[in-house]
């Protein structure tokens, strides 16, 4: 098999660039090698996703922006957000950019969100904090972020667990919209959710990244979901990237072998014969 190439480019300026990332775990049985030498790009108003098995390592660099816990740690490699390295940033900087420059959204949505405060207290919280509004302008900034998500404005005095989980997930995307960021970066956002919410949620991104140019990190195992939604494709293995291309590419003409692989663990509803498997489970 030719080389592959591991830089393929977005036809826009990254927004972030990693370069040489290591990210290990050290525990009482050893040290762990979790991300090894990762590097791409995230172009501006690019979908970017890093698919792999469950333990590959995608996970671990969602949290790289310096929220890593003991055992966990960065050993080397840079995080360049619009040329700084967010590794070398003082504290005040690193936590203004978190919410004004790069916003997260997780899998859980309960986990998100406070259960004791109203929605709108969540909003209020964030936009108080961080953009000095009163309580009427983020009264009414909240109400605007409630239309792009398609969530009724009279349900800003509810709590989070009035809501179906397919809007709770909504409401966490339209928080972490509230400060206008530029990159958001979602980490299994529809695992659990069923498969015409998820979809219902993917459509919503899209269009919101339409309207409002920002870029995304989408991670997650499910490889068929995220080549509905993405630009380009990283596939990881064992801490490694091992295939960059585009959502189209990636899709119809894989080319390294655990690519491959990955796409065969699918279920096939055209073919009913086993397919061969990959090391590893695709959840």
């Amino acid at each position: 098999m030719s080389e592959l190439n591991l830089n393929q480019a977005y036809h826009s300026d990254p927004v972030i660039q990693i370069r040489e990332l290591c990210v290990d775990y050290i525990t009482d049985n050893g040290d762990f090698n979790a991300v090894k030498s990762v590097s791409f790009d995230i172009g501006k108003g690019e979908i970017f996703g890093l698919a792999g098995e469950s333990g590959c390592g995608k996970s671990t660099i969602a949290f790289s922006n310096r929220l890593h816990k003991p055992p966990a740690f960065i050993s080397g490699g840079q995080i360049l957000f619009e040329g700084k390295d967010i590794l070398r940033l003082p504290d005040n900087e690193l936590n203004t950019l978190r919410w004004s420059e790069i916003a997260m959204v997780f899998q859980s949505a309960m986990n998100s969100l406070n259960p004791v405060l109203t929605v709108q207290e969540q909003f209020a919280d964030v936009l108080r904090h961080h953009k000095g509004l009163t309580n009427e302008q983020a009264k009414d900034r909240a109400e605007k972020l409630l239309d792009l998500v398609n969530i009724p404005r009279n349900r800003l005095g509810e709590y989070p667990h009035q809501f179906s989980g397919g809007m709770r997930q909504r409401l966490v995307i339209a928080i972490a919209l509230s400060l206008n960021p530029k990159l958001i970066i979602m980490d299994e956002p529809t695992t659990a959710l069923d498969v015409v919410v998820q979809r219902e949620i993917l459509q919503q991104i899209y269009q919101l990244r339409d309207e409002f140019g920002f870029s995304v990190l989408f991670i997650t195992h499910d490889l068929a979901l995220m080549s509905q939604l993405c630009d380009r494709i990283a596939i990881m293995r064992h801490g490694k990237i091992v295939e960059v291309n585009s959502s189209y590419e990636i899709r119809n003409h894989p080319q390294h072998e655990y690519t491959q692989k990955l796409w065969a663990s699918f279920p096939n509803i055209h073919d009913v014969h086993k397919q061969p498997q990959t090391e590893g489970a695709p959840a």
